[in-house]
């Protein structure tokens, strides 16, 4: 026996009256959080998951069944899933172009004001704290349908997500290169340009390039609420039964997918490579 656990023996035998009623108040804090959970269950009907279950059945049969394959719109279903991919790309670039002076406004080494410090980063919070989807449904409210919509809703949003990601690293760069080049006489933006930059700029691209590739999968959920893309063709296949296009229609998404990640993986180590050289 370890001499944790004859500490522990001889203490639980001086002082009972510590360790008395320890096991009653575990099992009744365990019967507690069952209790909550099986009255959750009751409270959200959760059996009907296993009544439902045929109707589920059904369809993923039906999904399967590509007997109709020659009868598709394949060029509207890839060109719209291309406009996905397009939205995400326009969106995630339009996001970083505003996120980089951003970020070097919000770090506080950049500029110390504790105030602006403080507004800059609930700024952040404010563009990054609502969901793409929500966005959407404003820029659809206010320009329409299509796909500008769903391009301005993903830039707002990455906007905050990268201004942040960007804020911290610049907050972190080794103050050495920065004492360095003050030393010679560079003024503000030479630092910035000659000493923080190039600490940050791996950083930036390897954000940008995972932001265009989260943000592929993002662009197909914005289609739904009328933004355009892929997802509008996949609201209009749930909406009149047609679950094989809809399982075809996933299938897109998730080779689509699959291959923007691969190129960003190639592109992200070929260009911090650069970077670092």
């Amino acid at each position: 026996m370890s001499g944790a656990a004859l500490d522990l023996s001889a203490e639980r035998v001086r002082h009972p009256e510590v360790f008395r009623g320890k096991g009653w108040l575990r099992w009744l804090l365990l019967g507690a959080i069952f209790a909550y959970l099986g009255y959750l269950l009751w409270l959200f009907d959760f059996v009907r998951v296993f009544t439902d279950l045929p109707r589920v059945w059904v369809i993923v049969r039906l999904m399967v069944d590509w007997t109709q394959i020659g009868t598709w719109d394949h060029a509207e279903l890839w060109r719209s899933m291309l406009e996905t991919v397009a939205m995400a790309y326009l969106g995630s670039m339009l996001g970083m172009v505003f996120a980089v002076p951003l970020g070097f406004l919000g770090a506080r080494n950049v500029i110390p004001r504790r105030v602006f410090h403080f507004l800059t980063r609930r700024l952040f919070d404010g563009l990054r704290g609502l969901d793409q989807l929500i966005w959407a449904l404003v820029f659809v409210r206010a320009m329409g349908l299509g796909p500008i919509a769903g391009i301005m809703a993903i830039a707002v949003a990455e906007t905050g997500i990268l201004a942040k990601l960007f804020a911290e690293a610049v907050e972190n760069v080794d103050r050495r290169q920065v004492e360095g080049i003050v030393a010679v006489g560079a003024g503000f933006v030479a630092r910035l340009r000659f000493a923080v930059l190039p600490q940050v700029l791996p950083v930036m691209i390897s954000q940008t390039l995972y932001s265009i590739e989260s943000n592929a999968r993002e662009a197909t959920i914005l289609g739904l609420v009328g933004a355009g893309g892929i997802g509008l063709r996949l609201s209009e296949r749930i909406q009149i039964n047609a679950w094989d296009q809809v399982a075809y229609i996933i299938v897109l998404i998730l080779l689509s997918v699959a291959v923007i990640d691969t190129t960003s993986r190639y592109l992200r180590l070929r260009l911090i490579g650069v970077a670092n050289r």
